[in-house]
């Protein structure tokens, strides 16, 4: 089946709306598949792999890069992974660490090495550059798995020339975005639906109070993004790490106490609010004098997630405006109560 036919039987099916922008694509799409589809041909003492040119995909929150990505991803044969991009540099790091401690002292190659062994396609959702870290790693990776003829396929929100924008030492990281776009096809999908925002407008978005029925809707929203599908997400900030419990297609699901409880700072919340596109936190408390620190840092998360345009659905003990009643900060709260309230109307984060 061609990946054009597996999207006209999905629209048939009633599982997808037809949409102009997502048809638009399709052809690379199908290119991608039937180049994976030949028959490799074999050398003297290895198989020769001619590496199919992949694909970037960009746009706007909520467009169906994913649903696309994953359309594709169920039609290749060939050996594969598909990984958030957060969590496949989590698995990076943790390679490269288990190198080192083998003496290896260029650990990227064994990474790359054995990555061109297991796979010829590879699926990232949701590439982004914001650890420097990450930015002087992802070249020489790229690099080495393009050259043993792995194919790429990522999904993102902004176009290649923005990756890793305004980051520090920027100008080593331009090498990598040139190799992109020689590899990879970019395209935009501009699409004016926002798919994901669509399956949230009429439903409540903030659930009061914290009782058998708030959590059961709060488990099947779950279920609708994930279909069941979580993996944990590890965000690495300034040499800490900030744990997603449960995250899949940039929707993560954590409990108050995950990331209020622990002591995060603005860094943390603007990095968590980078890599998410929507957040399920469950069992947002009452606040007051006892629990002060954690109103402080409630506050600026929800800072960060109104900034960033982030789709807020919660559990909480009362309403927004009852949450702060008394102590220290109740009049700072006022604003926080605005925005949860502004971020429950349909239409917010478009």
């Amino acid at each position: 089946m061609t990946v054009q036919e597996a999207y006209r039987s999905a629209v048939s099916a009633g599982a997808l709306t037809s949409d102009p922008a997502q048809l638009a694509v399709l052809p690379e799409l199908e290119r991608i598949r039937e180049g994976l589809a030949a028959p490799v041909r074999k050398g003297l003492f290895r198989k020769i792999t001619t590496a199919v040119p992949g694909l970037y995909m960009w746009g706007g929150v909520g467009r169906g890069k994913s649903m696309l990505m994953d359309l594709l991803y169920d039609h290749v044969s060939v050996p594969k992974q598909r990984r958030h991009f957060h969590a496949f540099m989590q698995w990076v790091h943790a390679e490269m660490n288990d190198a080192r401690k083998r003496g290896v002292d260029d650990a990227i190659a064994p990474v790359a090495a054995k990555l061109a062994d297991d796979v010829r396609f590879l699926a990232f959702d949701e590439m982004q550059i914001t650890d420097i870290t990450d930015a002087m790693l992802v070249g020489r990776l790229f690099e080495a798995l393009f050259d043993a003829g792995v194919t790429v396929v990522t999904t993102s929100n902004r176009p290649p020339d923005d990756l890793y924008k305004d980051g520090l030492n920027r100008q080593l990281f331009l090498p990598f975005i040139d190799l992109l776009k020689h590899h990879m096809v970019v395209h935009e999908l501009t699409s004016d639906t926002d798919y994901r925002q669509n399956r949230l407008v009429g439903s409540p978005s903030y659930f009061t109070p914290i009782d058998a029925e708030a959590r059961t809707a709060i488990a099947q929203i779950w279920h609708d993004f994930s279909g069941g599908q979580s993996d944990p997400l590890v965000l690495h900030v300034k040499g800490r790490e900030v744990e997603l419990p449960q995250f899949h297609n940039g929707v993560a699901r954590a409990r108050f106490f995950d990331l209020c409880g622990k002591p995060l700072g603005a860094a943390d919340y603007l990095a968590l609010a980078d890599a998410v596109r929507v957040l399920i936190l469950e069992d947002i408390p009452a606040l007051s004098r006892n629990n002060f620190n954690e109103a402080k840092r409630f506050v600026t998360l929800i800072d960060a997630l109104y900034e960033a345009k982030v789709q807020l659905i919660c559990s909480a003990a009362a309403a927004p405006e009852m949450l702060y009643l008394e102590g220290e900060g109740t009049f700072e709260f006022e604003r926080t109560a605005s925005r949860l309230r502004e971020m429950q109307s349909d239409g917010w984060g478009k």
